[in-house]
């Protein structure tokens, strides 16, 4: 394989351990939430709010640039490709692989994005929960209180 597919591929294969390893902490986050009190879920829930909302744009700028990649993919006619291949038009193939391997960088960095973004959920899921089982044992509480006054 070549220099540049090497480091193509090491690439991808940090950037895919780094979604391992964010979905392992989103699972073991989700394992440990009922175990935690309110307050230290509530806590997390605004520690990854304020990431989240940190990298809001450059989340954005990401779909933003995997739709028109995306885009560009499609409209690349697969005759054409077999026509760069046939007369060897290096520099479009070479520039059609640069697309590509931006395209599953993005897509790749999205997949992070997106796992954060579950986090944030799972966590305000969590929360909102409680927060009826809360109101629920309250107003149990209350009925009990009121019928045998």
């Amino acid at each position: 394989m070549s220099t540049t597919i090497d480091n193509f591929t090491k690439k991808l294969h940090d950037n895919l351990e780094a979604i391992e390893d964010r979905a392992k902490s989103l699972k073991e986050s989700i394992q440990s939430a009922p175990k935690k009190t309110q307050a230290e879920i509530q806590s997390k829930f605004d520690e990854v709010k304020a990431k989240l909302d940190a990298k809001k744009q450059e989340f954005d700028e990401y779909r933003a640039k995997l739709k028109t990649q995306f885009e560009e993919k499609e409209s690349e006619v697969k005759s054409n490709v077999e026509e760069w291949k046939a007369s060897r038009e290096v520099k479009k193939l070479e520039h059609r692989a640069d697309r590509a391997e931006n395209y599953a960088a993005t897509a790749t960095f999205l997949a992070i994005a997106t796992i954060e973004e579950a986090e944030k959920a799972t966590l305000e899921a969590i929360a909102a929960r409680l927060d009826a089982e809360a109101a629920n044992i309250h107003s149990k509480g209350d009925q009990h209180e009121s019928h045998s006054a």
